[in-house]
């Protein structure tokens, strides 16, 4: 059998399947009222107009709207707000009863002719002239801002701050005076922290004068520790320097490594009585007191006693010095190389008698008198007293310092 005539023996069966398969696919959809009529399936799909259909005047929705406004149900013609409908898909047609609601951003709406919108009472709302006063709406008093009130100052040129017009251009200019903050001083009035007054008002200005003045703190003892100042032991140690009547100069700090440096170095210049230094002395504060307290106390008495005269100068022969003690290799750091220390190798009076630190002769009764009584009383001002007769170190000058030992030890050589 061919091909051909094997497919016409099989067409029957191929059209009773077309047929079959055509009958099932007219609805596809389930029944309307397979749930019911208050479900999603009890609505009813509407047909397009434009295929013929229309939707049946009798039917109601199944979701239908209380609020809606629709007052009559004529055929295919529906009232809705005023607005009549030829039928479903249809445009609108306004009926002449009816007034049209403006656009959204038509001038109408907008209040250009005074009318906003139709209110429900029929009426219109107008906006006023000057707006819409919420404040007084609610009952409240009006709230001043911080922009309007410091306008309103600018405007009276009576501005808390300083109001500078001309900004950007070559020639700006202050505008009023600023008002006095409550407490303050005026600034005609009132001196800047380095002591000089404010300029007046109207004064002339010189090109060199600083607009603000930012203190300087020429002087070491204003700076506040804070700041980088010295700590307060040393501004009181200064202090007391100052009441003995001490002469001295701040010099920078000192820094030679980590054994040596004086962290707020002094220049001794003279002490009590106008007791010159020769040369002067680099020192720290505490080791100038107590040889300030030494002079004072006890050697310019003892000079006075003994020879009528007092003290002109003192001939110091080191004072801050990077060292070990006695400049021995390998020995300890010096108390010299701390600015805690000073060597005295020679001691003027006023009526121009020199009195060397050393070894004295049998019949020197008065200069070996006034070596033995400063030396015996100045371990109540230091920790460390050495002189002729101590050592092979100190035969020719006395040595004063403030070492520290645990113990509390005090080595006095007499």
């Amino acid at each position: 059998m061919s091909i051909a005539s094997a497919f016409f023996s099989r067409k029957p069966i191929v059209l009773l399947i077309a047929i079959s398969l055509a009958g099932c696919s007219g609805d596809l959809g389930p029944s309307v009222g397979i749930d019911g009529d208050s479900t999603v399936n009890a609505i009813k799909p509407s047909r397009n107009v434009g295929s013929g259909m229309r939707a049946d005047p009798n039917s109601v929705a199944a979701y239908p709207a209380a609020d809606m406004p629709l007052t009559t149900t004529s055929g295919n013609t529906e009232s809705f707000g005023g607005v009549q409908t030829s039928g479903v898909g249809e445009p609108p047609v306004a009926s002449q009863a009816a007034r049209q609601l403006p656009m959204i951003d038509s001038d109408e709406a907008l209040g250009a002719d005074g009318v906003v919108q139709a209110s429900a009472a029929g009426g219109v709302l107008r906006v006023p002239e000057d707006g819409v006063n919420m404040d007084a709406g609610l009952g409240v008093q009006p709230v001043q801002g911080l922009a309007e009130a410091q306008a309103e100052e600018i405007a009276e040129g009576n501005a808390t701050q300083v109001v500078v017009d001309g900004i950007g251009t070559e020639a700006p200019q202050q505008v009023g005076q600023p008002m006095p903050m409550p407490g303050s001083v005026p600034m005609t009035e009132a001196a800047d922290e380095v002591g000089r007054s404010a300029p007046a008002k109207g004064a002339p200005v010189d090109e060199e004068q600083q607009v603000a003045f930012i203190p300087r703190f020429n002087d070491p003892m204003a700076v506040p520790e804070s700041h980088g100042g010295m700590p307060a032991s040393e501004k009181a140690c200064r202090q007391r320097l100052q009441r003995l009547g001490v002469k001295f100069r701040e010099i920078p700090t000192i820094s030679k490594g980590r054994s040596c440096g004086i962290p707020y170095p002094i220049e001794l210049q003279s002490l009590s009585g106008g007791i010159q230094i020769r040369p002067a002395a680099q020192v720290n504060c505490q080791i100038t007191e107590a040889f300030a307290k030494w002079v004072k106390n006890e050697l310019a008495p003892s000079a006075r006693m003994r020879y009528l005269s007092g003290v002109r100068s003192i001939h110091q022969m080191s004072s801050y010095s990077c060292r070990t003690m006695n400049s021995q290799k390998g020995a300890a750091m010096s108390e010299h190389a701390k600015g805690n220390a000073i060597d005295v190798g020679k001691i003027v009076l006023n009526n121009g008698k020199e009195i060397l630190i050393r070894k004295k002769g049998f019949f020197a009764f008065r200069e070996k008198g006034l070596l033995k009584a400063v030396r015996t009383d100045s371990c109540k001002y230091f920790t460390t007293v050495l002189g002729p007769g101590s050592d092979r170190f100190h035969k020719d000058h006395f040595h004063f310092d403030l070492r520290m030992r645990k113990s509390g030890y005090r080595h006095c050589s007499l």
